[in-house]
């Protein structure tokens, strides 16, 4: 009795010690939240330095993979917006990390990869079961709208939606042509594109080429336009 009287008195006396040091520790920090707030300025900075040790070591030190910026953005997206792909892989290793995850705009790191045309990253992300399709905008749109046909031809063999409508119903089709990317409008026209819908400011492909001055490539579409109309007895352009 006498031992375990003197044992929890030391067990007392030890968490009362402990405690006083952690407050002495939060005095000379500035507290939990300003701790918090370096960290996280910290682990940011790496991101977009692309340093990957750093942001595995942080995430070994129990950081949240889906943690967002003060914008709502998730360091997934981050990293693809700040093209630091190796930080962007190291993270998609992660099991609880939510690939689709998007930020206050509704981009997504496989959208930002397919930008910039980088196929590794659009693969790595679609063998981790990342979605090629989401409402709005799409990876394909963004592909579509720099020319990456590399990365256009992956999506459409992985089931990415080729007539997919953006918030305004533009589609990757009237992208590309509005770009100046005839060999992707070409691309898209031989897998099926329909270059007949118009979006909310009332254009077509068509009509993006010709205001882009590609007066052959517009000709074109307006041809497969009305080619698409006749094969499915769709009413004629209003």
């Amino acid at each position: 009795m006498l031992y375990d009287f003197k044992f929890k008195a030391g067990v007392r006396s030890l968490r009362s010690a402990l405690l006083r040091l952690f407050l002495g520790v939060l005095v000379l920090t500035g507290g939990p939240v300003q701790a918090q707030t370096t960290a996280r300025a910290e682990l940011l900075g790496s991101i977009q330095r692309d340093d990957v040790q750093a942001v595995r070591l942080a995430l070994l030190r129990g950081v949240d993979v889906n943690l967002r910026d003060e914008a709502g953005t998730p360091l997934i997206v981050l990293a693809a917006h700040d093209q630091s792909w190796r930080v962007l892989l190291a993270l998609t290793d992660m099991r609880s990390v939510r690939l689709d995850a998007t930020n206050a705009k509704g981009t997504n790191a496989m959208m930002y990869a397919a930008l910039h045309g980088e196929m590794s990253i659009v693969r790595r992300l679609v063998e981790r079961d990342a979605q090629v399709n989401k409402t709005g905008w799409t990876p394909l749109h963004f592909a579509a709208s720099n020319g990456h046909n590399e990365v256009v031809r992956y999506l459409l063999e992985h089931h990415a939606y080729i007539d997919a409508e953006s918030p305004n119903r533009s589609t990757p089709l009237m992208m590309a042509a509005r770009m100046k990317h005839p060999t992707t409008v070409r691309l898209l026209l031989q897998e099926g594109a329909d270059p007949t819908p118009l979006n909310q400011s009332g254009m077509s492909a068509a009509d993006y080429a010709r205001k882009g001055g590609d007066v052959a490539l517009s000709a074109s579409l307006a041809e497969a336009a009305e080619a698409f109309r006749l094969k499915y007895k769709l009413p004629a352009k209003p």
